[in-house]
């Protein structure tokens, strides 16, 4: 039994080997460009402004591009911001969230380097800035 495993799997692992070695070299560089991409880190700035603003979420850099964990500041003193550094494509997020259904005049920016990735104004009572990541794009 060991043996025709054995013989099967052998067969194909050679075929994988030999089907990334044909890769054209462009498929290699944006593979190389992905694995850098992922490896690399850069600072946001969030900002919120506004009132009666009870709670801001905001991704931090902890756990990963797909399932950022949220951080949170109850009872911010407006204006509030913060600076803190994500990795590969995390993208960077603030959410200020008021229980104030007449909340008014509620806004959020994700700024990069000086220029504002996302910016977002509003009297909801959720307003949030979700951007796409800088890094590779």
């Amino acid at each position: 039994m060991n043996r025709r495993i054995r013989t099967a799997v052998f067969p194909l692992a050679a075929a994988l080997a030999l089907s990334l070695s044909a890769c054209s070299e462009a498929e290699k560089k944006a593979v190389d460009a992905v694995d850098k991409a992922i490896d690399e880190t850069y600072e946001v700035t969030y900002e919120v402004t506004g009132k009666n603003v009870d709670e801001i979420q905001f991704a931090s850099g902890k756990g990963s591009a797909t399932n950022p964990k949220l951080e949170k500041v109850t009872k911010p003193e407006l204006p509030w911001k913060k600076t803190v550094t994500l990795r590969g494509i995390m993208p960077p997020t603030v959410v200020p969230i008021s229980t104030d259904p007449i909340a008014g005049d509620v806004a959020c920016k994700v700024i990069h380097k000086g220029k504002v990735l996302k910016e977002s104004t509003g009297d909801k009572v959720v307003t949030g800035c979700i951007a796409i990541s800088p890094i590779g794009g």
